[in-house]
């Protein structure tokens, strides 16, 4: 058997145990008050509170049947012993539960179990002691507290998930509206092209016929290459566009070197390795490897703490292998957009992307994308 298995089943045996003290948690607490009550019960005591706090763990794991099992077996024991000291007990313990119910379940659930818990609570109290009208104010105000406290925090842990949805949601809108932009400069880089040999072609096309021929050709080409692109990627990508878009050809991984060379100035040396046999790549791809390998060179420079990665671009059969490699202090995958952006290229490619910490100390950001041969 496995280590895995074992330390499964261990932890199978160890919630089994659990839930089996649990069940005759309030058996014990009865009994224990019952014994102290006479004047004896040094043996249960230790038993009963290690039994409390296994419960009490238990709310993790389903706080709704805990905390009833709680509050009955504190009810159990006010009947044993009514006594002040019990009751605070009783309100303290139950009360804790009621707000962690309050704090990790929907307010629907939460305010019935309140309620229901407070008033089995005054409904103890004053059976049990005879409590004035101070006490029941008492009990009230304190699961009042209780579940503000754990609605509050209920609350405040919603409102940072919604946060973090919608700043990832933004993220990846700006960074689709910024492919946007650069499939538009690829787009008119391309159209401005066929333009041009258009023109050749039609003033030469009696006078040299080979040279028109070699006009259709790169028309050809170079339309064959914009269209891919655009199937590819413009259907996934909103089409509003605000801002104005920049002139100039998109970059491509022919201009790694200096992106190194910027990377150096900043105190960081990377070290491109390519495998394979480079070969030209559709535009979009050829952009999208080179902005991952720029946000990841950029994360090195600011976050990693090192002065040294190494940036590999395999071409494989039918698809481009990039991957970016550091020995710094590594990270945490899923912080910062920068990833988000990453991981949002590739997808639209209908690639795989991975990005996370290194066995051996570091990080590393891995991208495949499908890259079939450009047209010549």
């Amino acid at each position: 058997m496995s280590a895995l298995s074992l330390s499964r089943a261990g932890r199978g045996t160890g919630t089994a145990l659990a839930w089996g003290g649990a069940a005759v948690y309030p058996v014990v607490l009865f009994l224990t008050f019952s014994q102290a009550r006479s004047g004896f019960g040094q043996l249960e005591t230790p038993v009963a509170a290690g039994l409390t706090v296994v419960v009490v763990l238990l709310l993790r794991r389903r706080a709704l049947t805990t905390h009833a099992i709680l509050l009955s077996a504190w009810i159990l024991a006010l009947l044993a012993m009514s006594s002040g000291a019990v009751a605070g007990l009783l309100v303290l313990v139950t009360d804790v539960s009621s707000g962690y119910v309050a704090a990790t379940r929907p307010r629907k659930v939460a305010v019935p179990v309140a309620v229901t818990t407070c008033l089995l609570q005054a409904a103890a109290v004053t059976a049990f002691l005879h409590a004035d009208e101070i006490l029941l104010v008492t009990v009230l105000l304190a699961m009042a507290v209780t579940f503000m406290a754990g609605n509050s925090v209920r609350t405040r842990r919603a409102h940072a998930e919604a946060m973090r949805e919608q700043a990832t949601a933004q993220a990846v809108a700006a960074e689709r509206l910024r492919i946007a932009r650069e499939l538009h400069d690829m787009v008119a880089h391309s159209i401005g092209i066929i333009a041009i040999q258009a023109g050749v072609g039609g003033r030469v096309i009696d006078s040299q016929p080979a040279e028109a021929r070699n006009a259709l050709d790169a028309i050809e080409a170079t339309s064959r290459d914009a269209l891919s692109g655009l199937r590819r990627m413009l259907t996934a990508l909103r089409k509003d566009d605000p801002g104005a878009a920049p002139l100039g050809p998109a970059p491509g991984l022919d201009e790694l070197g200096r992106l190194a060379e910027a990377a150096g100035d900043a105190g960081v040396t990377v070290e491109v390795l390519a495998s394979g046999e480079p070969r030209p790549l559709p535009p979009d791809v050829d952009l999208s490897a080179y902005r991952i390998v720029q946000e990841a060179v950029t994360n090195v420079v600011r976050h990693a703490g090192t002065d040294r990665c190494r940036v590999t671009i395999g071409y494989g059969d039918g698809e481009l292998a990039v991957e970016i490699e550091d020995d710094g202090h590594g990270g945490v995958v899923g912080t910062g957009y920068g990833l988000v952006g990453m991981r949002e290229r590739v997808a639209l490619l209908r690639g795989e992307f991975a990005a996370g910490p290194r066995p051996g100390g570091g990080f590393r950001v891995a991208a495949r994308i499908p890259a079939p041969a450009a047209a010549a």
